[in-house]
């Protein structure tokens, strides 16, 4: 990863249910991050929540 790149955090079963539980959503209201993206962590699979950690704040992609 570059050092000026954001962090990007694969969010687990439990705390993507919470998320979005939270908000009231389901994920085919979440924006879209493509499963090919070289910034998602190792693992990833379509469907996953992914969260992304930026200097101006914190958002949340669904990989398809």
């Amino acid at each position: 990863m570059h050092t000026l790149q954001a962090k990007h955090t694969k969010l687990n079963e439990k705390e993507s249910e919470e998320f979005l539980s939270k908000l009231n959503i389901s994920k085919a209201q979440l924006p879209k991050i493509f499963l090919t993206d070289p910034a998602l962590p190792e693992g990833c699979q379509v469907g996953d929540i992914i969260k992304i950690d930026r200097a101006g704040g914190v958002y949340y992609r669904v990989v398809v």
